[in-house]
Order: structure tokens, then sequence, then C-alpha cells
């Protein structure tokens, strides 16, 4: 007899179980906030690299020749591209030579990320003569496009971080070599 019990038993549960999951689904785990950390050891020292970072002369060195940096909570922190494309965002907060934080646009093949923003915390630390600088984005969201586009800031992020390096290990880009006259003119 006990061989047939649970058998039966197993039936009583499975009935009894049956409507209460139907009518009660398990609620799906939320994913994790997602951050996205880059980091790089730039052989410069740290007011160098902030000055760099957060002027607009300073970005021009390194990121495009027509950056805006309008240092102050509201102010752009943008890159005007050749060719019309814009990248950046809008500064929430920063501290002197310790952290910068921005409102973060995506780039335009992302628009729902783009409209909606990432955070992007960008933090210097000052090692002897080098500067280690750390950006940390998050505020993703779930969804194909947010998956996209933080699987292609990933890589972007860490070219952006590239070369901020380049500039201290070369020195600063000579746009009128790369672009011609052209990018000074175009914004």
């Amino acid at each position: 007899m006990t061989n047939l019990k649970l058998p039966l038993l197993l039936l009583l549960v499975i009935a009894v179980t049956r409507p209460i999951i139907a009518q009660n689904p398990p609620a799906a785990e939320p994913a994790p906030p997602q951050e996205l950390i880059v980091q790089v050891d730039i052989p410069a020292p740290l007011h160098s690299v902030w000055q760099a970072f957060t002027t607009s002369d300073g970005l021009s060195t390194w990121l495009t020749p027509n950056a805006v940096v309008d240092l102050r909570p509201g102010g752009e922190w943008t890159a005007h591209f050749p060719g019309g494309s814009t990248g950046g965002g809008t500064i929430l907060s920063f501290t002197p030579e310790k952290e910068i934080v921005i409102s973060a646009m995506a780039p335009d093949q992302f628009p729902h990320v783009r409209a909606e923003r990432t955070k992007a915390v960008f933090q210097f630390e000052a090692r002897g003569d080098r500067t280690i600088v750390r950006l940390t984005q998050s505020g993703w969201k779930s969804g194909a496009e947010w998956t996209h586009a933080y699987e292609y800031l990933v890589a972007g992020n860490a070219q952006l971080l590239a070369a901020l390096h380049h500039r201290f290990v070369s020195g600063p880009l000579d746009w009128k070599k790369i672009f011609g006259d052209a990018p000074e003119n175009s914004k």
C-alpha cells in the first residue's frame, strides 16, 4: 500500500497547486542593474588630465576638434564630431580634480536610450605623477535597444578612455593634419 500512496499524494499536490500557480505565476526576477565600468591609467599628473577632460580646449586635444565643456551643473560636456553627430551629455555635478557626473547621451543609433540617458561618473585619482580615470556608467534599462547600446558602449567607452591615454602618450591630436580644415568649420 505504501507504493500506491506516494503517486496518489503527488497527484493530489499537483491538482491542488496547479490552479494556484496558474492564478499567481511566479514573478520574473528583475535583472540586477548593470554598470559599465572602464578604467585607464594615464601617464600624466591629475591637474593635466582634469584640464584635458573638463575644458573645451583640453577636450579638443584628444576627442574632437569641436568640443564644448561648460563646467557647471546643467552645463554641457559635448563632442561635436565631424559629419554632424554629437556625443557627451549634460553635467549633473562635479568635484574639482575628483569627479564629474554626466547625464550621458547614447549614440544616435539608439534613440530611446539617447532620449532617456544614462549616468556616467568619471572619477580621477592621483597616483604620483600618474592619474587613474574610472568611468562607471549606470541607469541601464531592459529591452533590446538598451542591451545593444550597452554592448556598443562597452567598446565605445574603452575607446574614449584609450583616446585620452593616447593624448598623454603621443601629445595633442593635430586635427588639421587628420581632417584638413573642414572640422574647424563644421559644428
